[in-house]
């Protein structure tokens, strides 16, 4: 019995001594493993980081590009505008340069225009000749001027010729002094266009026509005392027209 004991104590210390050796040898793998462990589970987060970054810079560049892709579409809407711009420069440039020609071309033809008008109202029928000559007088002092523009030279000249085109298309009452027999009366003068030109004294004992051709007054019959009483209240807008029977040219024979 103690022959026997001896060898299974031997095999169990060697078995413990053998164990023992297999532990010391497998600790440094398992140690090496929990380190490859911890270090891919850091390059994992290493990972993960990398790729939450990249697809931030990812959503920050589309961004961009968005930005960069409106900027573009702004950038050549106001290169367009600038190029209408300059367009429109050009052409003012233009009539610029020809606004001058013209200044330089129209003045000439107003201060023409003025003096045939002044010539047409000295040779017209003797109506309103104050009132037309201030202005003629009034359109040569315009032209005078630096602080007028040229435009507003052409339109009152233009004016002062639509005045005198209408008043042979219109009917006028108005009061003034005449010379009668070498005395200044009041009088009513009726104008109907430029056919006739009739004053009456205020008491209505004297009435005269204007002769165009012979350039006179003739003394006018008091058979028309009533048809020119009418007609002034007409043109006083007194009375709704009518028909009238006045003198057209008292140097021939017809009314």
């Amino acid at each position: 019995m103690r022959i026997l004991f001896i060898p299974s104590m031997l095999v169990l210390a060697l078995s413990a001594t053998i164990a023992a050796a297999q532990d010391a040898t497998l600790e440094p793998v398992v140690d090496a493993a929990n380190v490859i462990t911890q270090s891919a589970r850091s390059s994992q987060v290493t990972v993960e980081n990398i790729a939450d970054t990249t697809q931030e810079r990812i959503q920050q560049y589309k961004q961009i590009m968005r930005q960069i892709e409106g900027l573009e579409v702004y950038t050549q809407q106001l290169q367009k505008q600038i190029d209408n711009q300059n367009s429109e420069k050009a052409e003012l440039n233009l009539s610029i340069d020809e606004v001058s020609v013209v200044e330089r071309q129209i003045t000439p033809l107003m201060l023409r225009m003025i003096e045939a008008l002044d010539a047409f109202i000295g040779l017209d029928v003797p109506f309103l000749g104050t009132e037309r000559d201030e202005r003629i007088a009034n359109l040569s002092d315009l032209m005078e001027r630096a602080d007028v523009d040229v435009s507003e030279k052409f339109r009152r000249v233009m004016e002062a010729y639509q005045i005198e085109a209408d008043y042979g298309r219109n009917i006028e009452a108005y009061n003034g002094v005449m010379d009668i027999n070498g005395q200044s009366q009041d009088v009513e003068f009726l104008r109907i266009g430029r056919l006739v030109l009739i004053y009456k004294t205020r008491d209505g004992s004297q009435m005269g026509v204007w002769d165009q051709q012979q350039k006179t007054w003739q003394a006018l019959d008091s058979s028309y005392s009533s048809g020119v009483q009418e007609a002034i209240r007409i043109a006083r807008k007194q009375l709704a027209p009518d028909l009238l029977m006045l003198p057209i040219n008292t140097s021939g024979s017809g009314e």
